[in-house]
């Protein structure tokens, strides 16, 4: 669930226990409201904190260049010259 399901929960929380005047036998919507908006706060503390840690911890990465051998083929022309590309 990221960060839009806990401002939805927090909505949902707030409609029942403020907006609502429903009333369900065995069911009080207030506490239902309440313990929806807790958990939707809670997890909108989680996940700035995870953001803020993730933001902050991770270094840039720089990009690792491994050179391969250089394999140098010489071959050699009549008179014993050689140039290096293989001429």
């Amino acid at each position: 669930m990221g960060l839009g399901g806990c401002i939805i929960l927090i909505a949902v929380g707030a409609i029942l226990t403020f907006a609502t005047d429903w009333h369900m036998h065995g069911v009080n919507l207030t506490v239902v409201g309440l313990i929806l908006m807790a958990v939707g706060l809670i997890g909108v503390a989680t996940f700035s904190g995870i953001a803020r840690r993730r933001r902050v911890v991770v270094p840039p990465t720089t990009p690792i260049v491994e050179e391969e051998p250089h394999h140098h083929h010489h071959h050699h022309t009549g008179d014993g010259y050689t140039d290096g590309y293989g001429v």
